[in-house]
């Protein structure tokens, strides 16, 4: 099983090229952050993880030209995004980003998406917050079809576009979409147009049932799980919950830095490193 970082790159933690460059140097397989484009000051939509909205969303870099930084310093290691909000993004302004990020960096880049947790925020974009699954599918969809055909043209209930040029072309057909989400129309949408799940740890608690809960979707509509893989996000890096992954034949669990400046990054990165073996 693979063991990959995570942290919200700010401008007061750690520089993302010299965490990328520590973390590959250490042995970690890869390197993913998130996205907020902004977060409006109403405070209408309660954050998900408790009553106070941690201070770091309010300051994420962009994630692509942040994963350029950290592509740039690296040779081995795989960059992605954990989650990039596609209900908040142009998806073909996004598809060729994505397509030079991978290009550029030999590819090694994947794509995490979600439809996002903001109402305010995504509205902010033009997306209605009771649309915001069926737009992500739609505008996911749609960027596989312009990575992958010559002239794509797209027709879907959010994305139109006649036949078109995009180029440049991806390095992998495709770069890996992983899809954050835990419930069952989340494991559809993975088995339906994705390569790759990404549960968060808090909802993993039980690996192999989880695994399980995915292989069953899979099964029922006829694909082959060993063509998904699977990346816990925000792991805490201790040795059992690691252990239990592994044993359910998860691909990867991404463990969680906070958001410090470059000290207790490093200092942190040496203490995750003993997990590697």
């Amino acid at each position: 099983m693979h063991i990959g970082i995570t942290q919200f790159s700010t401008g007061y933690t750690i520089r993302i090229d010299e965490l990328a460059r520590a973390a590959e140097e250490r042995g970690f397989e890869s390197l993913f952050i998130p996205e907020h484009t902004h977060i409006p000051t109403s405070r209408k939509s309660p954050w998900p993880g408790g009553a106070e909205l941690p201070e770091e969303y309010k300051h994420t870099l962009d994630p692509l030209v942040a994963l350029s930084f950290a592509a740039a310093a690296t040779k081995n290691m795989r960059i992605g995004t954990a989650i990039a909000l596609l209900t908040e993004r142009d998806p073909i302004v996004l598809a060729k980003e994505c397509a030079s990020l991978d290009l550029l960096c030999g590819g090694r880049f994947e794509l995490g998406i979600g439809a996002g947790w903001n109402a305010e925020e995504m509205e902010n974009h033009g997306t209605a917050f009771k649309d915001r699954f069926k737009v992500m599918c739609d505008r996911a969809k749609a960027i596989k079809t312009l990575w992958a055909e010559e002239t794509p043209e797209y027709h879907g209930p959010f994305v139109d576009f006649a036949p078109l040029w995009s180029y440049p072309k991806p390095i992998q057909t495709p770069p890996p979409i992983l899809l954050g989400g835990e419930t069952q129309y989340s494991l559809e949408r993975v088995v339906d147009f994705c390569e790759g799940w990404l549960p968060r740890t808090r909802s993993f608690k039980d690996a192999k049932g989880e695994m399980a809960r995915l292989k069953e979707v899979a099964d029922r509509a006829g694909r082959d799980m060993s063509t998904i893989q699977t990346s816990v996000f925000g792991a805490t890096g201790d040795a059992q919950s690691l252990e239990a992954y592994r044993d359910a034949g998860v691909f990867r669990a991404i463990i969680t830095l906070p958001p410090v400046g470059r000290d207790e990054s490093l200092a942190l990165l040496d203490k995750h490193a003993a997990v590697l073996g």
